[in-house]
């Protein structure tokens, strides 16, 4: 098992276009497994027509790449507005892909952690019932980051209910002499 001490996340650009549109192929193969409704194409892609917002929308869309040991492990897409609140300055995990070979063994945790320090503020995290592996990953995710101080409520969705967990992270002070 390779040396997963150095995660970083790097703000992904549009000559990443290309790297994460086939990403998102192996993520959404992930995902189909917990929402039947997502069919492939006839190109035989699953695709996602969202990811130009995230060159256009600067304000709003934020992507990363995920890398351990310089070596790409996965991506990050955060929205600046979550559909499950009103306030536009919370931010929301969009989307989250950790490869498989870089699960269960803290990368993901790191990179939320990254992501969250990034930009600190009102956040929101769904998560649908009908992915339990998911569910616990946030769970201890957010509880290590919050210290347990976070809400967690629950919406509909098909196939499955949703579940939010909503925290805020508050920005890290300079220490002062």
């Amino acid at each position: 098992m390779p040396d997963f001490k150095e995660v970083s996340l790097d703000p992904a650009t549009t000559t990443d276009a290309v790297l994460l549109s086939n990403l998102l192929e192996l993520y959404i193969h992930d995902l189909s497994e917990a929402f039947p409704s997502v069919e492939l194409g006839v190109d035989g892609r699953f695709g996602y027509p969202k990811l130009p917002l995230y060159w256009s929308e600067h304000d709003r869309r934020f992507a990363f790449l995920i890398k351990c040991n310089a070596r790409v492990a996965g991506f990050v897409f955060a929205t600046r507005g979550s559909p499950v609140t009103e306030d536009p300055d919370t931010f929301d995990v969009a989307e989250f892909f950790v490869i498989r070979q870089y699960r269960h063994c803290g990368v993901g945790r790191q990179a939320a952690h990254l992501l969250w320090g990034r930009l600190p503020g009102k956040w929101t995290v769904r998560v649908s019932r009908g992915n339990p592996s998911a569910l616990d990953f946030w769970r201890r995710t957010i509880a290590h980051v919050t210290n347990g101080t976070v809400s967690e409520f629950e919406r509909p969705g098909m196939p499955n209910a949703w579940l939010v967990f909503a925290f805020e992270i508050i920005p890290r002070c300079a220490v002062r002499a």
